[in-house]
């Protein structure tokens, strides 16, 4: 409980003069990078604190002039504090409508373009929130997604969700597979505490969506690339 406990203060003590100092910067001036730096600090620097390390591999295929959709498993909610902290340049993600409308935090994720999205099953809210993203990465910002659409309780790979794929396949970017292993030890689902430890992150090599006839071909492929960088028992 301790390393819990010492991650939501520092989470705390540098997400509030995070927010009070660059939310209004940002509504003043339209520069939202500072706001986005000192988020990535502040995540950063709350995994540190509370032991968590992350071994990190294929960071080099990353392309640095293109905007991409990063495509990971979920295992934890280490996740996406790990990849946004990680992931060169600034990406946005799909979240759920009720944390966009939080006081303070929504605004700063509306500042950060990040997408709205309604798990009510619409093929409405669906297409609005593709187009949402498209928009995102056509500024050249990335967006990042759990293709499973939900942490897994044990680890193991779960079936995949569509839309991601549908948005690749609409956009054209390249799709970014990413593997994350070792987290759901240190905050498995359903636990309030967080054991210090290492944990793996390994980017493969981006895959072009143009180069698939169908998304059921590109999410495949994606699959088979994640699948490839997790521990047998993670695969199935």
């Amino acid at each position: 409980m301790i390393f819990y406990l010492i991650f939501m203060a520092t989470m705390v003590i540098t997400g509030i003069p995070t927010a009070l100092l660059f939310i209004p910067w940002c509504a003043l001036t339209g520069n939202v990078l500072p706001l986005y730096k000192g988020t990535r600090f502040m995540l950063a620097t709350s995994c540190r604190m509370a032991g968590v390390r992350f071994d990190v591999e294929g960071i080099e295929n990353i392309p640095r002039d293109r905007a991409c959709i990063f495509m990971s498993n979920h295992v934890s909610n280490l996740d996406p504090p790990a990849l946004i902290a990680l992931i060169p340049g600034r990406t946005s993600a799909f979240m759920k409508r009720s944390l966009m409308e939080l006081p303070v935090l929504g605004t700063g994720f509306r500042q950060g373009d990040f997408i709205a999205v309604e798990r009510n099953g619409s093929p409405v809210d669906a297409e609005r929130s593709v187009n949402a993203a498209k928009g995102v990465l056509a500024k050249g910002v990335h967006m990042t997604t759990f293709v499973e659409g939900t942490r897994s309780r044990d680890g193991r790979l779960l079936p995949f969700k569509k839309g991601p794929f549908y948005l690749a396949m609409s956009s054209g970017v390249p799709c970014i597979p990413v593997s994350i292993s070792g987290t759901e030890s240190i905050w498995g689902k359903g636990s309030s505490r967080i054991k210090p430890g290492r944990a793996r992150v390994i980017f493969h090599t981006p895959i072009e969506p143009e180069k698939f006839k169908t998304r059921d071909e590109l999410m495949g492929a994606v699959r088979a690339a994640i699948a490839s960088g997790l521990p047998e028992w993670m695969r199935t």
